[in-house]
């Protein structure tokens, strides 16, 4: 997967031993360090341990989560060189793919403890079985990864060169049969609870499952993996949805898995500051769009095309579903500034001066203001929970509790339609979040209650890094993708002015919704049928001369 931070861990393949290091809460804790060499590993259980701790490092990236939404219509990347940029508005090509995620270094670790695993005699029957399911369940991961955005990749299984590595792409549908075979067996095998803050269990074994699953439209495998969960009884919504995306909120059982960075030896390098806004520092590198706000209710449950909704494009952060506030930092919002400026700041993109000086939050005022006017308070409020944001404890989260519930939700509405165990699941998320359960009289078809699941997802999920997966699954009543609906043509920001002296955060900004085009232009976006794949890379062409062709509409 694409790396955005330097890996602490030396990687296992062709021949080069891996070098186990520290992560997060302690758990598998590696000293003696840097002590491992061909001839002293593979000898005890401790060895096997050591080596996972590899396998884990990089399963998922903390900041390319972080970054996922920009490849969708609800996130917007500025900078070129970060890669995200050319995927969300569709000029990728093989010679410049943007950001990469065809990887197989996590791959290979995986498959190198599961081949010298056997090797090891002083190992119980149950360490080895626990090893190897955790080993499995993170190589599934990443083919499936692979697959979704690629369609299709090589199965490589055992160790091997790079000569011998050269082989076809598998299609699809072999990866996805193979990635069923490594799940079922880890979830046989998996402790219901992980042994520690970090470590993979049954629940997330199984929801890898469910996500795969709810993909490729197989709602039955999709709906029973979402049950299994919940008949766990281990998982359940937290109470405060702000909460999940602090530090002090790591430990929620509403968290299956996270990505687990420790301030002070293995951090999340850049990623918070990154999300931060010119004036304090950081370089807006990731920033929500209008189009996210526009998807939110009103706090009334109606959406705002609604005539009744009494939703005001000119103040249209007002009276909506708290989720927004708790998601997005938008003009006229109150934010907490990283230490060691710290305190409360009002954010204005609006006005180009601020006590007749240069604002440097305007849109156009430097490269690191952000584009669209906005910016993520996920894992960024408050700001000073932080030591210091650029190598940050913060742990960006790959499964949680309501996903399950929504994703059970949306295959068991496509199975059979409206239940009233659908309405119940959907508002167990919505009343958490301070919303009315589902208006089931205009919500009372598939079809309608389809419309409402895929915007209760959008805006529970919004800059979790599943957009981009949702709108090139989903389609629209004309059978395209919802991608070409809503990845095609301009981005635009919001234009207006905000009163720094106003004392209501929802209202303080007055939106001009007459402004021109050119005004609120940040960029026009193209995505092409195409496009719900990404292209090989040519360097992997070029690394492997019997892959084949590459995906259609990149050759």
């Amino acid at each position: 997967m694409f790396t955005t931070m330097n890996n602490l861990y030396k990687c296992l393949l062709v021949g080069a031993l891996m070098i186990g290091s520290v992560s997060c809460s302690g758990f598998l804790d590696t000293a003696p360090r840097n002590q491992l060499s061909p001839q002293t590993t593979w000898k005890t259980a401790d060895d096997a341990e050591k080596f996972l701790v590899g396998c884990y490092d990089g399963w998922e990236d903390g900041g390319t989560l972080l970054y996922m939404d920009c490849l969708s219509d609800f996130g917007y990347s500025f900078h070129a060189h970060e890669g995200f940029n050319m995927i969300g508005n569709g000029t990728m090509t093989p010679s410049a793919p943007g950001a990469s995620f065809y990887n197989y270094s996590i791959i290979g670790r995986c498959n190198h403890l599961l081949d010298k695993i056997k090797d090891i005699p002083s190992i119980s029957d149950a360490q080895r079985k626990s090893i190897v399911a955790q080993a499995k369940a993170i190589r599934a991961y990443q083919y499936f990864t692979l697959n979704f955005l690629y369609g299709g990749v090589p199965i490589i299984e055992f160790p091997e060169t790079a000569e011998q590595a050269q082989v076809p792409r598998k299609s699809e549908a072999e990866v996805r049969t193979y990635i069923a075979k490594d799940l079922d067996e880890a979830i046989a095998d998996l402790p219901n609870e992980p042994a520690a803050r970090g470590r993979i269990a049954k629940g997330a074994a199984l929801a890898i499952r469910m996500r795969e699953a709810l993909y490729y439209g197989d709602w039955q495998i999709a709906r029973d993996k979402a049950k299994a969960i919940i008949d766990l009884g281990v998982y359940q919504l937290e109470p405060d949805y702000q909460k999940l995306f602090t530090v002090s909120g790591q430990d929620s059982k509403e968290i299956i898995a996270a990505v687990q960075y420790v301030e002070t030896t293995r951090p999340l390098y850049t990623s918070i500051g990154s999300m931060l806004n010119n004036a304090v520092g950081g370089w807006s590198s990731m920033v929500p769009t209008a189009n996210l706000v526009n998807t939110y209710e009103m706090k009334s449950g109606l959406t705002i095309d609604d005539p009744s909704s009494g939703y005001d494009p000119t103040h249209p952060f007002k009276d909506r579903d708290p989720r927004l506030a708790m998601t997005v930092c938008f003009p006229g919002a109150n934010y907490i500034a990283p230490l060691p400026l710290g305190g409360t700041k009002i954010y204005n993109t609006l006005d180009r001066e601020l006590s007749s000086k240069p604002n440097p939050d305007y849109p156009t005022a430097a490269n690191n203001s952000s584009k669209t006017g906005l910016t993520w308070n996920k894992y960024t409020y408050p700001a000073d929970q932080y030591s210091n944001v650029w190598s940050a404890n913060a742990c960006p989260i790959i499964f949680r509790y309501a996903e399950v519930l929504l994703s059970y939700a949306e295959a068991e509405n496509e199975l059979s339609g409206p239940s009233a165990d659908v309405y119940a699941k959907i508002n167990l998320v919505r009343r958490r979040a301070g919303m009315p359960a589902v208006d089931q009289s205009k919500y009372g078809t598939k079809e309608t209650l389809r419309e409402l699941i895929h915007r209760e997802r959008a805006v529970e999920f919004a800059g979790e890094g599943l957009r981009r997966a949702d709108i090139v699954r989903w389609k629209t009543a004309d059978g395209k993708l919802l991608a070409e609906r809503v990845l095609n043509g301009p981005l635009e920001r919001m234009v207006g002015t905000v009163n720094m002296s106003g004392t209501d955060p929802y209202t303080r900004a007055t939106i001009n919704p007459s402004a021109s085009a050119t005004e609120k232009l940040v960029e026009t976006r193209v995505f092409r049928p195409h496009n719900r794949y990404l292209p090989i890379p040519q360097f992997v062409l070029d690394r492997n001369p019997k892959f084949g062709a590459n995906n259609p509409g990149y050759n």
